[in-house]
């Protein structure tokens, strides 16, 4: 119809869908802020108890340090133990053969210590014979056995500086002892092969590597290095390098003179314990049957 102006009203259903979105906005808003608010919630009581537990533990301090215990001083720590020491050598005079022997040699034992069992006794050099007699023919224990005869070299012992040792044995009762006498080069010690009669080559190595003479040895010569030699290897001032001697020049062809530079170059560079020409030039005089050293006869 032509005069029917009247339009469809559309205005309720836009706004009923305005209402609707923007409630919808405020429900997330306000479920948005509650969260937060939660959040802020929880985390304040987070801090609170935090504060809490520092303030309470500030108290238990404060109460420690007012209470009279704390007034006193604290018990002093326990001292820290000391290392223990190993075992050192004791006094053995009244062991029952160092007495034996002081019965008979008077003086002529000097001291005697025990050191892990070991027994050792000092006896002055003129009376070292008559003790091994003694002790060789003990009741109790006799020493029918010399197991050894060495020396030890002391050179800062300018009035003594040679130890002889003589390790004995009693193979019946099962004990062992050791005799020390000091002495020089010079005076040296009587033998006792009359004694022992092992005690031969033991006394003629002592005098070969250390120099020591022993009166009434039946043949006391070298038994290790050459008749001719010179010096003793186990004292201790005896040089450890290879060292020309009268004994090289005389038994051994000379060096060339590059020979002499290889040698010099070996020790420079510290070498000298591989192959040197001196093992070479040893080769060749045994190869040649030159005799090297007289022979026992």
């Amino acid at each position: 119809m032509p005069g029917d102006t009247k339009q469809p009203d559309n205005s309720e259903p836009h706004e009923g869908g305005a209402s609707n979105s923007t409630d919808d906005a405020q429900s997330q808003a306000g479920s948005r802020s509650t969260s937060v608010s939660q959040a802020d919630a929880d985390k304040n009581a987070k801090v609170d108890e935090a504060k809490a537990r520092v303030a309470a533990a500030k108290e238990a301090v404060a109460d420690k340090a007012t209470s009279p215990s704390a007034a006193s001083p604290a018990a002093p720590k326990a001292p820290v133990k000391k290392k223990e020491e190993g075992p050192k050598p004791k006094d053995a005079s009244d062991h029952p053969l160092v007495k034996r022997l002081k019965a008979k040699l008077g003086t002529g034992v000097i001291g005697a210590v025990e050191f892990l069992g070991q027994l050792s006794i000092g006896i002055e050099r003129s009376q070292i014979v008559a003790a091994c007699h003694l002790l060789r023919d003990d009741s109790e224990t006799p020493f029918n056995y010399l197991s050894d005869v060495t020396c030890v070299h002391f050179p800062d012992r300018t009035d003594a500086p040679f130890e002889l040792v003589y390790n004995l044995y009693s193979i019946p009762a099962n004990v062992r002892v050791r005799l020390k006498v000091e002495t020089t080069s010079d005076r040296g010690v009587e033998s006792v092969t009359g004694v022992w009669p092992a005690a031969n080559w033991m006394e003629r190595e002592v005098f070969d590597l250390f120099g020591i003479a022993f009166a009434g040895h039946p043949d006391l010569r070298r038994i290790l290095l050459p008749s001719d030699w010179e010096g003793h290897p186990l004292r201790k001032d005896y040089p450890l390098e290879f060292v020309e001697n009268a004994w090289t020049e005389a038994h051994l062809p000379e060096f060339t003179d590059v020979q002499r530079e290889q040698l010099e170059q070996r020790r420079a560079y510290g070498l000298e314990i591989l192959s040197v020409p001196e093992e070479r030039l040893m080769r060749e005089i045994f190869q040649g049957d030159k005799e090297v050293m007289s022979k026992d006869k």
